[in-house]
């Protein structure tokens, strides 16, 4: 592993957990008041499970996105591979602010409806910089594709 790529992953990384913090910044608004009130799925996690989760999908997606960055942003497949990350990872943003900032849970469905395309997306440009790198995106396909079921299930129930 090169400095080079161990650079670029810890930035791709911050830059990930920096949309992370302002993901938890919008939760407090509405976790406190709203969201305890409503009506959940039996199969949703405790709260304190999620913050883990998203730690390590935050960090994942962040070496992914230095590895993809490594092969060189002169190229157009790692500028567009980078591209479809850098405008998941904004919709990633949304979700949080949409659901427990504004208590919307039909527009955040549609956000991470939106999100989960935009990352199977991802992966088939990150597929074609880097195997590792869309593989290591497979998790968080995986989790917020659960995400989006506890989501439908939120407001299908309130």
């Amino acid at each position: 592993m090169t400095k080079k790529l161990i650079l670029q992953s810890s930035v791709s990384i911050g830059i990930c957990l920096l949309f992370g913090l302002m993901g938890v910044i919008a939760t407090q608004t509405g976790h406190e008041i709203w969201y305890p009130n409503l009506n959940k799925p039996w199969f949703k996690p405790p709260d304190i499970f999620f913050g883990f989760i998203w730690l390590i999908m935050y960090i994942l997606m962040g070496i992914a996105a230095g590895i993809v960055w490594n092969k060189g942003f002169y190229h157009k497949w790692v500028k567009t591979a980078l591209y479809h990350f850098g405008f998941q990872l904004l919709i990633n943003g949304s979700w949080s602010l949409l659901f427990f900032g504004l208590q919307k849970p039909f527009l955040a469905l549609l956000s991470i409806t939106l999100l989960f395309i935009l990352i199977l997306l991802t992966i088939k440009w990150f597929k074609v910089v880097s195997k590792t790198a869309a593989y290591l995106m497979i998790p968080y396909a995986v989790w917020v594709l659960f995400a989006m079921i506890l989501n439908f299930e939120i407001w299908r129930l309130n």
